[in-house]
């Protein structure tokens, strides 16, 4: 049963519309906003207020709101909830939100809002859900005297008393469950999450840069069933780790990305993925990986929990660091080679190894040099959460400049060594590689500065015909030497 068989919204008297916020008004938890915020800003202290005595869920939300200053204009709405809140609005109803979330971050939205007519909210004392809601609702209204938005089970109490019960964002159970015991209630339906977003949350078009896994069984000539399995496992197993730490990435990066042209609709930013969806997939897509790594070697298992530690650190500090952050994003680049080395037990070349981090610091400052330019055409300012400014943009250039032509030196003098002449049986034709290389990072540079680049140069990489092309004719190149 929908909205339309029940009973048609417009058919609602003009009693006053109480609306919930969390996963009802707007597509976010406000609780879990203000805990990422801290997570963000303060990392020891927002894991340490569970070592403080908790007194109650109330007392918990009002600390977090006096500790943080979530900007709540910035938080994903949901608009079929607007539109319907706009249209009753016109028809001269008052309409009040009602939320468990702290009274000050109710007020904030409301003002921000603008057509809001009063606000009820949680204080240190009193967890404004359930029953409470309903009891401080009815003393306000009177029984069946208002009507009633919501999205949760913890909404049961509150439905069972207002006039017209209107459900939105809910599990099909609980929207069944309502409708059992009001047959006159209300959908207000909206798109729900799917495959797709899910994907796009984990980024599975950011599982290529895991490829560089393969690259010391490649690079060994060692293609062995037990080598190849192995290898395959490592993937995945640091995928799944990406996948964690991309998330974890994003809970604590929601007001930076939200400013940005493009990120901001990445979903859990957009609200497509519920927050509390979002930060459950962060440690069981780690527990998976960990168990992928344990299959594959306890070293793999260790260089991993290494990259997965650095990446936390990246998240909550480092990348907020001039040149520490694309330093950082080399090195955990360079770590998915040494954990191939260490999945087939195998030492990876130095000169392997130098390349890595001198090509994928290009890509960094490349990436960086993406941003500002974005900022720049958008009028925007230097760019939040990052340790850089406009007047930055020649030396990231210089600079990305240089570490990609080091790159292409360094792997000149690896076709050098003797552990190469030692595989290879025209190991002179390596030399060709250097050539398409050179032209790639070339325009890699000119398109950076054109601003015709994609925000990420790996991505962008893995989908441009010519970079595609290119990267054919190195390997053509290298099978040519063997």
């Amino acid at each position: 049963m929908n909205g339309a068989e029940s009973k048609p919204a417009a058919q609602i008297a003009p009693v006053p519309l109480v609306v919930d916020i969390d996963g009802t008004l707007i597509r976010s938890d406000l609780l879990l906003e203000n805990f990422f915020t801290l997570l963000s800003s303060n990392p020891i202290g927002a894991l340490g207020v569970w070592r403080l005595p908790l007194r109650s869920k109330a007392w918990l939300k009002d600390y977090l709101s006096n500790k943080t200053d979530l900007d709540v204009s910035t938080v994903p709405l949901n608009q079929q909830v607007i539109d319907f809140l706009l249209a009753e609005k016109a028809k001269g109803r008052r309409i009040y939100l009602a939320s468990a979330s702290n009274h000050r971050l109710v007020k904030a939205l409301a003002e921000h809002l603008g057509f809001v007519d009063g606000v009820f909210g949680s204080n240190e004392n009193l967890n404004l859900s359930g029953p409470n809601k309903a009891e401080l609702l009815c003393r306000e209204f009177g029984d069946k005297g208002f009507d009633y938005i919501g999205n949760d089970w913890v909404d049961m109490p509150v439905w069972r008393r207002c006039r017209t019960a209107i459900v939105t964002n809910a599990p099909a159970r609980l929207v069944r469950r309502l409708m059992a015991e009001r047959h006159d209630a209300v959908e207000l339906p909206v798109p729900q999450a799917g495959v797709k977003v899910y994907l796009k949350a984990i980024r599975v078009h950011q599982w290529l840069k895991n490829l560089l896994v393969f690259v010391p069984l490649l690079a060994s000539h060692d293609l062995t069933g037990v080598t190849i399995i192995d290898s395959l496992l490592a993937a995945l197993a640091y995928s799944l780790a990406a996948s964690s730490a991309y998330l974890l990435n994003d809970l604590l990066d929601l007001p930076n990305d939200r400013a940005h042209p493009t990120k901001r609709n990445r979903p859990l930013a957009s609200g497509r993925l519920p927050l509390i969806q979002g930060a459950a997939l962060v440690p069981l897509l780690l527990a998976v990986s960990a168990l992928c790594g344990l299959l594959v070697s306890i070293n793999f298992l260790a260089v991993l929990a290494a990259y997965y530690v650095i990446t936390l650190a990246y998240s909550l500090y480092l990348k907020r660091h001039m040149l520490i952050d694309v330093l950082t994003l080399a090195g955990l680049y360079t770590l998915r080679i040494l954990a191939g080395s260490a999945a087939i037990e195998r030492p990876s070349s130095a000169w392997l190894l130098g390349f890595s981090v001198f090509v994928f610091l290009c890509l960094a400052l490349i990436k960086r040099y993406i941003e500002l330019v974005g900022s720049l055409k958008a009028n925007k300012g230097n760019p939040k959460g990052r340790g850089y400014r406009l007047e930055d943009l020649s030396i990231l250039s210089g600079l990305a400049s240089a570490s990609g032509y080091c790159s292409v030196l360094v792997l000149a003098l690896y076709f050098n060594s003797p552990e190469v002449h030692a595989l290879y049986s025209n190991p002179s034709l390596l030399w060709l590689a250097c050539a398409p290389l050179l032209y790639w990072i070339s325009r890699l540079l000119l398109l950076a500065h054109r601003g015709e680049l994609h925000d990420d140069p790996v991505v962008f990489a893995a989908t441009d015909r010519t970079s595609l092309i290119t990267g054919a004719i190195m390997v053509a190149i290298v099978l040519a030497a063997v």
